[in-house]
């Protein structure tokens, strides 16, 4: 993807605190890569399909959940790797500025260089950053208020990959990281909700992940030995690590991630056959894309909770679809009304228990 026909993303992140974010910038943007590369002229096609079917696709969200009409349409800004990586380090250091704002993780930050930290997330970032296809950063933009990310070269080899439409697969990212938006533009608490319970769980977390270090050989083995009470997967690493307060933090921001992505997922779906007439194929393919990689790919995506993250879309996307037959979409909406209606983790698994509570 040529990075002319995409947006750039000046540098505006810190050099202090917790990270060194300046080095995870320039470490993401040195290790990411281009992706693929194709034609200009195929280039300049889908960049500026993209940017008219964000906006288009938020009109369409907006029709099945009835969420934000009010709101102004826009679109989202088309990205290549380089330039999602700067994008995505601005918006985390943005978030650990709003909800850290007077540093509680001292202690952490004595155990741990900021500049190693720098290095660490700026790898993670530049891995993700092979993958992502878009995301709705809350805490990103100029104003701070937010905005929707699309990774041009991602999109086009995904789509070549799958072998589908490329103006259909557009359409269906769009879909889904429009519904993200509007998730946080449209319920005027979500975005303050977010950083707080992320700075509740961080600031907790000082001595337990350091006191941890010298007991990670018994951790690791713990973790091998122990499954999930359904037989499923063994918890993960930074669960064993938690007390339980801490686990109860964690378990917070855990089903409100699943509930975003499933709930997403779900809209991007049901919208589809309207907008998308290969929606089935993609959705098909997309699914057998997200289960595969090869060995190294498969541990990374482990080690990064990716793997846990695929869990969510469909977990989330089965509790959405659930309370949708139930109560209808105007019923499932009920979520939004304030933090206490959010679904646990327990009732994005069941979700009887949450329509019995909130519905009675």
């Amino acid at each position: 993807m040529d990075a002319k026909s995409v947006a750039t993303v000046p540098a505006r992140v810190d050099r202090t605190g917790p990270i060194a974010w300046d080095v995870a910038r320039s470490t993401a943007v040195r290790l990411v890569g281009r992706g693929p590369q194709v034609p200009m002229e195929d280039a300049v096609s889908a960049v500026s399909g993209l940017r008219d079917l964000s906006a288009e696709a938020e009109g369409h969200v907006r029709e099945l959940t009835g969420l934000g009409y009010d709101l102004p349409l826009r679109a989202g800004l088309v990205l290549d790797r380089p330039g999602w990586a700067s994008a995505a380090v601005e918006g985390m250091a943005a978030l650990v500025d709003q909800a850290m704002p007077t540093r509680q993780n001292a202690g952490l930050i004595a155990a741990l260089a900021s500049k190693a930290a720098g290095v660490q997330a700026g790898a993670v970032l530049a891995y993700l950053g092979g993958r992502v296809l878009g995301q709705y950063d809350p805490f990103g933009g100029d104003d701070g208020q937010g905005r929707l990310l699309l990774v041009a070269p991602n999109i086009v080899g995904v789509q070549r990959a799958l072998r589908v439409p490329p103006a259909d697969f557009q359409m269906w990212v769009c879909l889904h990281e429009a519904t993200h938006r509007l998730q946080f533009t449209a319920v005027p608490w979500l975005r303050d909700h977010f950083a707080t319970e992320v700075g509740t769980l961080l600031g907790s977390m000082d001595d337990t992940v350091v006191g941890a270090l010298d007991q990670l050989p018994e951790l690791v083995r713990a973790l091998r030995n122990r499954r999930a009470p359904d037989g499923g997967e063994p918890p993960a690493l930074v669960e064993l690590l938690q007390s339980p307060a801490q686990r109860a933090h964690l378990d917070r921001l855990l089903a409100l991630g699943t509930l975003l992505e499933g709930h997403a997922d779900h809209v991007m779906d049901a919208v589809g056959p309207r907008v998308v007439p290969s929606v089935r194929r993609i959705r098909a393919r997309f699914t057998v894309r997200r289960r595969g990689g090869g060995l190294l790919d498969r541990a990374l995506r482990v080690l990064l909770g990716v793997d846990a993250k695929v869990r969510q879309y469909a977990e989330g996307a089965a509790f959405t679809r659930h309370v949708v037959r139930r109560v209808g979409m105007d019923g499932f909406n009920a979520v939004w009304t304030s933090p206490e209606t959010l679904p646990t983790r327990a009732e994005i698994a069941e979700p009887a228990a949450w329509l019995r509570r909130v519905h009675g």
